[in-house]
């Protein structure tokens, strides 16, 4: 994984789907000019201790919270649900962009 060592990748950080790529979907930290979107954005919090909070567009248009944790696993960082399924796989990281690998729905976790 490429990673500056000096920037930590707390704080909350928002998929920008308009920009995914091949390498990944890019996930912005949400004080970033991010467009407005009628699709809702999947968002995750990442905290110092290890702790996490995936964000997912509610029935209501808010967010629902579920607690996770994440932890760095060879070259990644890896987001895993209170279930223990790997949820994101971050491959790359810098102070204004993630770079996330994320399970396909049905795909084994």
């Amino acid at each position: 994984m490429t990673k500056d060592p000096d920037k930590p990748i707390s704080g909350t950080w928002v998929h920008v789907f308009e920009q995914d790529s091949p390498q990944g979907a890019v996930f912005r930290p949400e004080h970033t000019d991010i467009p407005l979107s009628r699709r809702p954005r999947e968002r995750v919090e990442l905290h110092e201790d290890g702790t996490a909070v995936l964000l997912m567009p509610g029935p209501d248009d808010g967010y629902v919270g579920q607690p996770a944790r994440w932890s760095e696993e060879g070259d990644a960082i890896v987001v895993r649900d209170a279930k223990d399924r790997v949820r994101l796989r971050i491959v790359e990281s810098s102070a204004d962009k993630l770079i996330v690998q994320m399970p396909r729905p049905g795909a084994p976790r």
